[in-house]
């Protein structure tokens, strides 16, 4: 198994295509964003992880994501997942983070004890009209 992408997005949408195919339509990827509110606030963002199995792979896994600020943790996700040999899936993750300064996070994602994908999100001072 292989993260193919992770990526923190407003929305994802399949559709089918000749072949017959699947696309997959992501919008509004981000890797920062003005505060929503005034500080303190919560902050929960989507992210989503693309996964491909090889061909001669199992087909069974856990995807873990943690999300750190510094070297602190901050939250974490497990989620086994069953995808088909040759085939991708996806999953979406989302966790609840609470914001008392702006600054940065990071989504460490991981399949099994592979080594993590670093996904990073930064919170900025919101912007005056």
């Amino acid at each position: 198994m292989e993260i193919t992408a992770a990526l923190f997005i407003d929305e994802i949408d399949l559709r089918q295509v000749a072949g017959p195919a699947t696309r997959i339509d992501l919008t509004g990827i981000q890797f920062s964003a003005a505060a929503p509110a005034p500080l303190p606030f919560t902050w929960a963002p989507h992210l989503v992880v693309i996964i491909r199995c090889p061909p001669d792979g199992t087909g069974h896994g856990v995807l873990e994501v943690t999300y750190h600020r510094g070297d602190e943790q901050i939250a974490r996700s497990v989620q086994p997942f069953d995808v088909e040999p040759g085939k991708f899936t996806y999953r979406l993750v989302r966790a609840e983070i609470d914001f008392e300064e702006y600054g940065s996070v990071e989504a460490r994602c991981r399949i099994g004890h592979d080594p993590h994908i670093t996904v990073p999100y930064t919170i900025l001072p919101p912007v005056d009209d």
